[in-house]
Parts: C-alpha cells; structure tokens; sequence
C-alpha cells in the first residue's frame, strides 16, 4: 500500500483537537476539541466527470456544522451506524445523543450523572446497545431508544476503555493501570486477560486503544487476528478472541496516542509520536493482522490525538493540534490485468474463501472463483497466477515425495476466465510474484524460485507422460540469494537450500523473457539472465526498492522506493542514437531524474522509452524522461501500448465488486496519438503526415494510413501501411487502385472500415446486388443474403439460393433449434443435414419418408439405416440397407436387434450361408450361459421349430424329473407340442410353394410328409408330440376331480393314466388309480393297482412293506369286488381301433359327433366343451 497527505482542514480560533470520528457508512466526520467544540463534517466528491472518481475527484466540504451543547472539553465521540446517531461526552461528564433531522444534527437525548468522567462508549455492532464506563468505576448499557438496561459499579477500578466483542456476548474493559478484564453482556466477571506484550516492562502504562474488527467485510484469511489492543509505550497485541494463548506482538517504538482497524480488518493503524527524536515526529504506522509492518506516513504539527478511517479504506483522517489532515491511500488489492480481463479478489461476510472474479472487459461476461487463503495475483499475458497457501484437505499431487517435507504453498497457472491449467506446489514463501511469457518466477526473504509454465496444447498420453516426468527435467529450479549461479543446469529441484537465512532480504523482484531482477533490502540489485538463471551483474542503490519495473527491452530499470520515490537505472549501456546527436541526447539522463509520491507505474510494450506513472491523483505519461501534462485519475494502470493506456478505477469496483461497470474502465490515448488525429482533422494529411516522421510510431502510421484511405488518397495511405508493415492494408489500397469508380472505391473503403451497412447501401445504388450478395457472404449473414437473392428482381441463382438456406440451417442446427432448421433444409433440398434433424426430433415417420424418397444406392441409405438400428426399428433399418444393396448389414441389423426370423428370410433371400452357423454358435453360447429358455427363443424367432422342440421337450423332462409343480410341466409340454405344430405347418407351406401349380394338392402333401420322415430322425418326437401334455393334462384332471367328489369321473380318468407309464413315473400313476378307486368303492381295481404297486422293483423293502400293511388293512374290511357295474377296465374299441377320449371329462367317446381343437387336434363332448372359452389342453381360443 502506499499512503500521502492530501488534504488539511483547519479549526476556527486554533482550538485543539481530543478526538475525531469518521461514520463509515455516510461518511460524516465528527471531531472534538477544547472549549466543547464538536464539528460535524462531510467531504462530499461530486463531479460530472465519469473519469474522475474517487480519490481523484475534488473533495470540497459539503456539511460543516457546529454543533453547540457541550460546555467543557468534548473528550469521547462515537457513531451508531445503523441508526445515523452520534454519542459525544465532554469533561464534565455529559453525554449528548445527536440525530439528523433534514440534513442537521439535533440534540436528540441528554445524560450527566454529575459524578465522575466519561472514559470511553462503545456501540455494539448492531447498533442496538451502547456501553458507556466512567473514571470511577461505573458501567452503564443502555439501549438505542435511551432506555438503561442495566448498570454496575465496579469498586476500587479506574476504567478507561471499553469494547464490545463482534456477537455481542462479551465486554472488555480497559483499566487505567493497564490491565484489561473480560465481562459477559450481563456485567458478570469472567477473568483477566493476559497481557504477553507487557513481558519485561516497567513503570506506570496505560492503555492507547482496544478495538476488535466486528467481522462487517470478511477476514483475509481463516482464523485471522482481529482484536487489537495497544499501550502508550508502544506495545501492541492482536488476538484471534478474548483468550488467544498465542497473540501477534508488535512493537511499534512509539508513544502511540490512537489505533484503529480498516473497514475490512485488513490493515491496522497506529498513530502517535516517535520515541528518542531530538523533536517529536508524528507519524501514523500501518500493519498487517499478523504483525508485519507495511508503511510510516509522517505528519506534521505538535501532538496527534486520534486516527479514523474513512468508510471505504481510501482515506484516513487525523486529529492533530487544531487541524484534520486527511491521507489518501492506495491499497495493495490483489488484482492483474491478462488479455482484456481484470482479475480481482476481495473478502465476503459469508465465507471464508476469497472471491476472486475473472471479468472480461471486452465482453462484460465474469467468471467467480473462490480461492482459500489468497496470497497473490500475477498476470502476465494471457495467464495469471494465483498464489495460495497449501491446504491440509488437499494434500499435494506433484511435490517430490522424496524431500520429505510437505509443501506449504501452491501456484496455480490459470487463464483468463479462471480456469486452472496447471499448479506447482512449492516450500518456500511466496511473497513476491512475478511471471513472464515463460516463467513464473516466486521469492521468499531468501530465496527465489523458476518454473518455466507450458501451456497443454491437446497433448498426446505420452506427451502428458512425459510432462508429468519433466519436473525431473529440470522446468523448476531453485535459488539461494547468497549463490551465484552460472547458467549451467544444476541437480534436481531441492527445496533444502532454501532455507538457509540471509542477513539481506529479498525485498522485491521483476522479469522480462530474458532478464531477471532481484532487489535486496540494503539497496543491492542482482540482475540474472533467463531462462538459464545466471547472475550477470550486481548494481549497489543507497535506498530500498519497493517496486521494480523493466522496459519492454530490458535496458532501464524503474525503481520505486518505499517512500514513493521514482528513480532509473540504466542496464545497458545505450549506443548514439540514429541521428548522431551524441549518446544521451535523445533519451535524457536517469541519473538526474527523480519524482516524488509515485505508486504505481508502467513500461509500454511497445516503446523502451515511453511509461506511464501515477503520482498521488494523477497520471504522467513521460517520453524520453520529459513528461506530457498530467491526467487527473486515481485508476490502476492495467496495460499500456499502441499509444493508449487503459486504467481501471479499483476503488470504484471495490464498491460493489459484484457488479463491475464498463465505466470503470477507462482508455486514455496519449498526446503524439492526440495530436496526429487533431492534425489530421484539422490541417490535413501532408502536414500530418510530416509530424509522424518526426514521431514515428506503428500506430500513429496506421492512424495516417486509415485517414488517407477515408479521402482515397492511395499513394499516402499505401506508404503509411508499408511504414506499419501492414501486408493486408498494402494489398487492400492495390486493389483499389484496380477499380475504376469512385463509387466503387468508396463503397470498398467502407467496408474496409466495418461499415457495411453504408457499403451494401452504396452496391445497391450503384445496381451491383451482386457485390452486397458477395459482402453479406464474407460477414455469414446469411440471413441478409436470403432476403437480397428474394428482393432481386429476374431469376436469382439457385445454386447460390440453396447455400444460403443451408447456411440458416445450419445457424439453427447449430443452436439446437431442429424445427427451424428442417424447414430451412427442406427448400435447401439437404438430405444428409435433414436426416440428421429428423434423428433429433424424433421424427421417425420423417426420417422414412427421407429413406424411401432417396434413388438407390444412395450413399446417405446406409447413415439412415444405422439410425433406425439405434432407435430399434428393424423393418425401416431392412428397407434402407436393402435399398442401397447392403444385405449384409441388414441381415447383421436384424441379429443385432434380436429379429432373427427376418434375419434368417433375408440370409435364404440372398444365399447367404453364413447366417445358420452364426445362429448355432450364438445358441450353443446360450446354452454354455444356462438359458436353455433364451435359445429357444432364439430358435424360434429364427424359425428353426424343430430345434427349438427338441430343446423344449429336453428342458419338460428335466422340470419332470425333478418333480416340479405338474402344471409348469404340463405348460412345458404344451409349449413344447406347438412348436412341432408350426414345424409341420411350415414344411407344408414350403412344399405348397414348391409345387405351385404343378401337381394335385394330394401330390404335394405327400411329398411334405416324405420331406418330413426324410428331415426327422427324431421320430417319435414329431409323432407323439402331445403325449407329454395329454399325461400331466389327464394327472391334473383326476386329481381335480377327486377333490371335486366327482369319483366315477377321477376313477375314469386315472384308468387312462396307464398308457403314459413313460411320462409319469409308475408309482404315482397307481398310487393315485388306487385312491379313485376305493373311493369309487371300486376295491377290484383297487386290488389290481396295489398287485402293480407291491411288484415295482424300484421300491425299497421298507416302502414295499408299508404297501402290503396298507392293502391288508383295506381288503379285511372289503372284499376285492367292484361294487357298480365297472366295465372300464379295458378302454373299449371301435372298428378303427382305440376310441378318442375327451379331454373335458376323460370319458370316452362312442358318439359320432365331436368337437376337436383346431390346433393340437385333440376331441371333446360337444356338451361338455360348451362351458369353455379355451382348448383344456394347449389353451388356444376357442373363437
């Protein structure tokens, strides 16, 4: 930061000044003194001009109101923010409550206890309770309204100060004798606080200040000190909360008379006289929270009594004998400028991160990072640098592991809308940045660190690996400043050395591509060359520099001291100048010059003798060392070339950092660039012309060039463009010397210059619609293009017509906007863009009627094709790939989507053979996985019934065997059974196809049979296809009527059961005719079923056995005769053999007139099905 004095307000009659107070929030000043003076001031900064804000602005005084009341001298003011009112208490101990009423203070509440002194008052910082402690002990917090809420004597205690703690909850008090307690907001005691920066001293102190930042603006970082407390002898401490064990000590070598925090807790100030001067010295000192020292301004006059901070931290005001001296500041923000975009960071209430925005100035567009404990911004180019603390969370990923040691810091490579690139962790501390084209260049006190960035370009995996390996390679160096390194490529990077200390500090560095400068405390200047790091010279100065700065040729040194002080050091040595003037003529002598109050100032990029500075409020542009007249500005100089140099108003965008404003930017173009324009507007080209030779520069050529094209004066504009190495501009003023009207020329010079709407306009007058076609295609306006080719009259090209709706096609497909784009490509008649359209709508039906409109072969059919296999639509996928005669891709379309019936007909269609073995080897793969079930499937899509049968008879005998539930198999079967039935239904169809026409139908069934006996070795298969399902069918039935009562029926049923002893397993068959029977009271086939039972070789001795018990138990009590009439042992035949039985009741059928099942071809009472929707048997519709 750097600070000046800038302003100074006197007091009437030379009355002496106690105390002065600054609102932060409405910016009035309120200062007491002897005689109850109180003042209330306001430095109002108006101004019409956009450029001149802030500091720069003149600050006249837009309130001075004395306000009368107080008789003695007024020795504590304090503000309420929040409720605009003021506290002030003089010596005899009365306090007044101040309010604004329109624009003027007005007594609002009186108090005097008439007992003792006010010491110190404090508001909370809600504004909502006010703390007040007298001389004598006495406490007294009282609300805003002016109500007391409560009050305590403190017995035996001179009090002095007083603070509230951010939340409120705690009380500080400070005691005459220098020591502080803490109370609760109640007045309970809690304890004392320790005094650590009082170690080893004597005599009687007392206490200058206790102020502790209330959190209003963020912390700098996590965890960060704000609680201040300082004695008269100088001693100070700063603390994270009212206990902190390990506070900051400072100790500032002063009587100190006053301190206080910024707005944003970042910077403390310390007011007060110097210690062991022959006269005192008044100074102010400033601090960082951690207790490193940033900057002494000294003021003038006897004795300063307070310090106040303005509201925005950009002035701070002091009290000192009967004057207000204000000081302006100039903050160190962390902030960069790469490639149009201001890169700034600032603290929030809410969060603990720093927000660091990338706002891109050209198009007003900003990028939010948040970035922990923030040290630095460095930018350089199109890059910046973040430099950051390491956090514990994140351990790093590419500090070399063998050093053992964690890395505390990061560098992160970011580019300009904040993306990082690339990060080096790194042990030593960052406190000075700065970067080149190439390096990145990092110093601590004692050492400095190289790391030459690249920037991913699309890199290769073994590029990235070998990227990865490079830190090896020696991309990172390290430096101790005592070395003196020679150039030559040293051992790995070792973090070790660099700890070493130093008895002289690095105090600042700079770099350009092939020059690095470090500066040291005592005033040493190492310059070293890069990129191999090597030391070439040292240069010895008598003061310390505080910035440094390289011309863009690294021939002269700028150098800012820590005064402000600007002064130059040449580093080459200059040779005689073109002119042969003698050697210093034309560039003035650096040892001579020097200039005062410089904060910030900046090379050209483009010029080694042209800078820009700023000195307090304005802008120096110097040439050659001699200065042009200053700009009134208080802006950050971001970038300077070309003869312009653009400004940035942080102090403005620090305001309201979320919203930065295009104002705030700020182009001043400097004087040789003024006055050539002025020239040229004025005078005319040839004496303008003359005053560019003797200022020669590209810019001010090219601003010659553009004017001498505006008044088509060729020959000079060309001589000018050469002069700026300007190939296009050459090229362009050539071929406008080829045309031959001046309409013509001047129509091209506007669009040269951008303004085509003023060229189109001259084309079409001059009836050339052909050349505002041509200028409305070079910008791809095709939008303008369309409505020309429309507007014109007689035939317009087509072919040009077709581009140009392709073009807007194109501009909506590009944007997602389908809809439009189809209707655009439809009249551009683009097939392939509106397949594509098609596809992202959706629009199926579209996207077929497209396929069926293309010829054959068309080379989009495949492209299509492929889209309706991703979408699943087989048929259309056929039909596309078929039309481009590709049947292989839609027979491997089909396999893909699992239709392999179609894929199976268009392998046969077009004698493809290869489709049957893909077939097999994609079942036997099923098969291997266990999903015998997905290989019938397969099959049977694939129309292979007879394979697909035998896997499903295969997979029913297994679900037998292991004794599942009767109903699963029976369906099994079934399954089972049909597939056959579309096996014989499609040999006859084959057959019929065959012998179309030829022969009788007779003929034809016959050779189907034949065919069939020749294909089926499995013959009893084909043939008793229904057996399976007819025994588990008839097993349900008569369980169902046994359960049903229905005894004859359940009897007659299982009697059938006999013929299927293959199917169901013997015992369960006769088991379950034994039962029907004895409930029929059938005991003779009772008897016969037991014989059977007893006889199976497959039972054990023991079941055998409980057979035999079981029969004799039954036939002792009847005898084994069959009660009813029951001739139903043997299933009685007719003439052409076995009877059918019905499948509904299981009885057989002696009628002529039967219903039979149009599929499995098995035969029903025609009485019985009646009741019945579906076939009993395989459960086809009845319909």
């Amino acid at each position: 930061m750097f600070i000046y004095l800038s302003k100074k307000i006197a007091i009437p009659n030379n009355i002496r000044l106690k105390c002065v107070s600054w609102n932060k929030d409405q910016g009035f000043i309120a200062c007491g003194g002897d005689e109850g003076l109180l003042k209330v001031l306001k430095l109002e900064t108006q101004t019409d001009d956009a450029k001149l804000k802030g500091l720069a602005a003149p600050s006249n005084l837009s309130m001075n109101q004395t306000l009368e009341g107080h008789s003695g001298a007024v020795q504590v003011v304090t503000w309420n923010e929040q409720y605009q009112k003021l506290t002030t208490s003089d010596q005899n101990g009365l306090i007044i409550v101040w309010m604004l009423y329109k624009g003027c203070w007005y007594e609002e509440m009186i108090n005097n206890r008439n007992k003792s002194v006010v010491r110190s008052m404090s508001w909370n910082a809600d504004g909502q309770k006010i703390c007040i402690v007298y001389e004598d002990g006495a406490v007294i917090v009282g609300s805003v309204d002016g109500n007391r809420i409560w009050g305590k004597e403190l017995k035996g205690i001179q009090l002095a100060h007083v603070a509230w703690s951010p939340d409120s909850k705690i009380l500080l008090f400070g005691m005459a004798n220098g020591e502080i307690h803490i109370y609760d907001n109640q007045g309970n005691f809690i304890m004392k606080m320790t005094v650590s920066c009082l170690h080893n001293v004597t005599g009687a102190i007392s206490i200058a200040g206790i102020h502790w930042y209330a959190g209003s603006e963020g912390y700098v970082e996590p965890d960060c000190p704000c609680l201040a407390i300082c004695f008269d002898n100088g001693r100070c401490q700063v603390m994270r909360y009212e206990s902190d064990e390990s506070p900051v000590f400072i100790d500032t070598l002063m009587n100190v008379a006053s301190i206080q925090w910024n707005q944003c807790g970042s910077v403390l100030a310390v007011a007060g006289s110097l210690r062991g001067m022959e006269k005192e010295v008044n100074v102010v000192q400033f601090y960082t929270p951690f207790g490193e020292h940033l900057r002494t301004l000294k003021v003038p006059g006897k004795q300063m009594t307070e310090v106040a901070w303005e509201g925005g931290g950009l002035r701070i005001g002091l009290a000192v004998d009967s004057y207000i001296y204000f000081a302006n500041i100039r903050p160190d923000y962390k902030w960069g400028y790469c490639s149009n975009t201001v890169v700034y960071a600032y603290t929030k209430p809410d969060r603990l991160e720093y927000c660091v925005v990338f706002w891109d100035t050209k198009n007003n567009e900003k990028f939010v990072k948040y970035v922990k404990s923030l040290m630095s911004i460095t930018t350089s180019g199109d890059f910046c640098i973040l430099a950051t603390k390491a956090d514990d969370t994140h351990p790093q990923e590419d500090a070399d592991v063998e050093s053992g040691n964690n890395a505390m810091y990061v560098l992160v490579l970011c580019n300009s809308i904040g993306t990082p690139l690339d990060s080096k962790y790194i042990d030593i501390d960052p406190l000075f940045v700065t970067m080149t084209k190439t390096h990145v260049i990092a110093a601590s006190k004692e050492a400095f660190y190289t790391w030459q960035y690249r920037v991913a370009k699309k890199l290769t995996a073994m590029e990235i690996n070998q990227v990865s390996r490079t830190r090896k390679e020696g991309r990172e160096r390290v430096y101790h400043i005592d070395d003196s390194p020679s150039g030559t490529t040293e051992g790995p990077l070792d973090f070790a050395k660099a700890f070493t200390a130093t008895r002289d500090p690095i105090c600042c560095i700079t770099a350009t591509d092939k020059t690095l400068i470090v500066g040291r405390e005592s005033g040493t200047i190492h310059k070293y060359s890069l990129p191999n790091v090597a030391l070439v010279q040292k240069y010895s100065l008598n003061y310390r520099a505080y910035q440094l700065s390289l011309n863009c040729t690294s021939s002269r040194l700028a150098i800012i001291d820590i005064s402000g002080v600007l002064t130059f050091l040449d580093l080459e040595v200059r040779s005689s100048s073109d002119d042969g003037s003698g050697s210093q003529a034309g560039t003035g002598d650096p040892s001579k010059f020097e200039r005062k109050d410089v904060w910030d100032m900046l090379w050209a990029n483009d010029n080694p003798d042209l800078f820009a500075m700023m000195e307090k409020t304005r802008m120096y542009v110097f040439r050659n060392l001699d200065p042009e007249e200053p700009i009134q500005t208080s802006g950050y100089i971001c970038n300077f070339e070309d003869l312009e140099i653009k400004s940035v108003l942080l102090d403005e965008i620090m305001k309201d950092p979320e919203r930065p404003n295009k104002d705030y930017l700020i182009n001043f173009e400097i004087r040789s660039l003024r006055d050539s324009r002025a020239l040229i507007e004025k005078v005319g080209i040839e004496d303008a012309s003359q005053f560019i030779e003797d200022n020669p520069h590209p810019r001010l050529w090219r601003l010659l060039a553009e004017a001498a094209l505006q008044k088509l004066d060729l020959k000079t504009a060309e001589q000018a463009f050469v002069r700026c190495k300007d190939y296009q501009g050459i090229e362009f003023v050539k071929s406008l010397g080829n045309l031959q009207s001046e309409a013509m020329k001047q129509a091209e010079v506007a669009a040269y210059f951008g303004r085509f709407e003023e060229a189109e306009r001259m084309y079409l007058d001059m009836d050339r619609r052909d050349l505002a076609i041509s200028l409305r295609i070079k910008l791809g306006d095709w939008f303008r293009v369309l409505q020309l080719l429309k507007t014109g009259s007689g035939d317009c090209d087509d072919a040009l017509l077709e581009q140009a709706y392709n073009a807007i096609g194109d501009y909506f497909a590009d944007r997602q906007k389908w809809v439009n784009a189809v209707q655009y490509y439809l009249q551009g008649r683009n097939q392939e863009r509106l397949a594509e359209c098609y596809y992202m709508l959706e629009d199926y039906d579209g996207l077929e009627r497209l396929a069926s409109s293309l010829p054959e072969n068309h080379k989009l059919l495949p492209d299509i094709g492929q889209m309706f296999v991703t979408v699943g639509m087989c048929e259309q996928t056929v039909n596309a790939y078929l039309k481009c005669n590709q049947p292989k891709a839609a027979v491997d379309a089909c396999v893909h989507l699992n239709q392999w019936n179609k894929a199976v007909e268009l392998a046969k269609n077009h004698n493809m053979k290869e489709i049957n073995s893909l077939l097999a080897k994609y079942a036997s793969h099923l098969l291997e996985k266990n999903k015998p079930l997905e290989a019938v499937e397969l099959y049977r899509k694939a129309h292979h019934f007879l394979e697909a049968a035998k896997l499903m008879f295969k997979i029913a005998d297994e679900e037998a065997k292991r004794r599942t539930r009767p109903l699963r198999v029976k369906k099994l079967y079934v399954l089972a059974a049909l597939l056959v039935e579309n096996y014989h239904s499609q040999v006859k169809t084959s057959q019929q196809n065959k012998a179309k026409g030829k022969t009788s139908e007779a003929t034809s069934a016959l050779a189907g049979l034949l065919e069939e006996d020749a294909t089926s070795s499995d013959n009893r298969m084909v043939d008793s296809a229904w057996r399976g399902a007819e025994a588990y069918h008839f097993f349900l039935l008569a369980q169902r009527q046994l359960y049903e009562g229905y005894m004859v029926k359940a009897m007659k049923t299982a009697l059938h059961l006999r013929d299927y002893e293959d199917i169901i397993p013997v015992v369960e068959i006769y088991s379950l005719l034994a039962i029907c029977s004895s409930a029929n009271r059938a005991f003779s086939t009772c008897s016969r079923a037991f014989i059977k039972l007893e006889s199976l070789e497959s039972l054990s001795p023991e079941q055998r056995q409980l057979y035999e018990d079981l029969a004799l138990e039954i036939f002792t009590k009847h005898s084994p005769k069959n009660n009813h009439m029951s001739g139903l042992d043997n299933a009685p035949e007719g003439a052409e053999g076995k009877l059918p039985t019905c499948i509904v009741t299981g009885w057989t059928i002696s009628e002529y007139q039967f219903w039979m099942c149009s599929v499995c071809k098995h035969c029903a009472l025609e009485n019985e099905i009646g009741s019945h929707n579906f076939c009993p048997l395989c459960h086809s519709s009845l319909a």
